[in-house]
């Protein structure tokens, strides 16, 4: 969801370059890239609290201390709220002060997995410094909302008090929640709406396979990934499984109409964000928005507001990924296996559409709406989503095979879906492991996966 925003560039005048811009993701397979993103809970090793943005301890200190690995800081309001640096890479921060790692557009999972592992390297040196420790799961096991800092971030001042009047759990899902997504290319319109498509209707299993999120609040929620079970009551305007998406026709254009009609949150202008939540990105196209009358948007505004919408794929000049619970370092790496093997070969991108064929729409909000309770459990129609996801993981394991990506020892990336394929056989996702440790080794007390789920 963080996002810097953009510069304001072209003027916009026409709805066409709105669907230009989409389908100047388009790229030659060869030029294809894999890019993982993934937000972590910061907390005090003394007390396990969520840390504020300032003081000797805070977000802002750790911040800056990255700046020693070559990052560069980025500024609001004269508060540092992201970096930069020169491999394309960006950290930001998510409402709660979930720390976000945007990882550079890479060849190959095997690079992807090593940048991971560098950032974990690069966090553990400064939050060791500080007293701090970065927890990986999909939603905040102790903390209630009240007692959870706010980042000195515009965007989400609008989203605060925005977010209470769609839903009931949208400022869960800001302050509460971690995940980790991984971002791919499409060569056409067709690959688009293809991988779009698989995408959408496969989510459920990746939710599955990564559910890691059954406590709120100290206790057991009776959810398996309470972040996914969070999205479902965020906003209905700009979340969910997007049926239209499926419908003949589907394309760069029908997006953008959807997007036209997802309310907007703000405008961003001369370094600060104007409220215009609730208001018509087509009316701003026909210059007649209210909180900038007369103007007419530029194309960072679109971008901008690309960055609102919040279903399980999110399109922009590339496809996000946005099922699965943030979770340990070898789970990071495997999200971007298991969406690389299915959807960057075309034989494997052939097996997965022909899995999802005939569900029907009803049944994949069946599925989204069960998968947070139920998990590989789930059912659909004689099968359960651990049949399916034994299935899908055999379809990405050829896929990473046929891509003979390899690594310096010479291994191929399969290997990374060996925890994916160790959850599916088991029938048990991490949430459960979880909550076997809180009923026994634990003793009832999320306590101790600050320190056995720190990164």
């Amino acid at each position: 969801m963080s996002a810097t925003p953009s510069s304001p560039g072209t003027p916009i005048t026409d709805k066409r370059q709105l669907v230009e811009y989409l389908e100047s993701g388009c790229k030659p397979a060869a030029l294809w890239r894999v890019g993982t993103e993934h937000e972590k809970f910061v907390f005090r090793r003394a007390d396990l609290r969520r840390v504020p943005h300032d003081g000797p301890d805070g977000i802002a200190a750790l911040l800056e201390g990255m700046t020693r690995f070559g990052w560069q800081p980025i500024f609001e309001g004269g508060a540092i709220i992201a970096l930069s640096n020169d491999a394309g890479c960006a950290i930001t921060l998510e409402p709660g002060g979930q720390f976000e790692l945007s990882g550079a557009p890479l060849e190959n999972v095997h690079q992807t997995c090593g940048e991971v592992h560098e950032h974990l390297r690069q966090v553990r040196e400064v939050c060791g410094e500080l007293g701090l420790g970065m927890l990986g799961l999909g939603f905040d096991p102790k903390w209630r909302r009240d007692e959870i800092p706010w980042m000195p971030k515009g965007r989400y001042r609008i989203m605060r008090a925005y977010m209470p009047k769609k839903g009931r759990r949208g400022l869960d899902m800001m302050l509460r929640t971690c995940t980790v997504q991984v971002n791919l290319d499409f060569a056409s319109e067709r690959d688009m709406v293809r991988k779009f498509r698989a995408g959408l209707a496969l989510q459920p299993v990746a939710v599955a396979l990564f559910a890691n999120s059954p406590f709120v609040e100290g206790r057991l929620s009776g959810a398996l990934s309470e972040r996914s079970l969070t999205w479902t009551d965020t906003d209905p305007d700009r979340c969910g499984t997007l049926p239209f998406v499926f419908e003949q026709g589907f394309g760069f254009e029908r997006y953008v109409d959807w997007m036209l009609d997802v309310p907007m949150y703000f405008v961003y202008r001369n370094g600060r964000y104007i409220d215009a939540s609730g208001q018509s990105f087509r009316d701003f196209l026909a210059g007649r928005l209210p909180a900038l009358p007369g103007e007419v948007p530029r194309l960072g505004d679109w971008r901008d507001h690309l960055t609102t919408a919040f279903p399980e794929v999110r399109l922009k000049t590339y496809l996000e990924m946005r099922g699965a619970d943030g979770g340990p370092w070898r789970r990071l790496c495997a999200l971007p296996a298991l969406w690389v093997g299915l959807l960057y070969d075309e034989a494997a991108l052939d097996a997965a559409c022909e899995l999802i064929a005939d569900w029907t729409a009803e049944e994949r909000e069946a599925m989204r709406r069960e998968v947070p309770w139920r998990g590989l459990a789930t059912p659909l129609r004689t099968r359960t989503l651990r049949e399916i996801a034994l299935e899908m993981l055999e379809i990405a394991r050829g896929g990473l095979a046929r891509r003979a990506r390899r690594d310096g020892a010479g291994e191929d990336e399969t290997h990374f879906l060996d925890p994916l394929f160790a959850i599916a056989q088991s029938g048990r996702t991490p949430a459960e492991e979880l909550i076997d440790e809180y009923r026994t080794r634990w003793r009832g007390s999320v306590d101790p996966a600050f320190v056995e789920y720190a990164y």
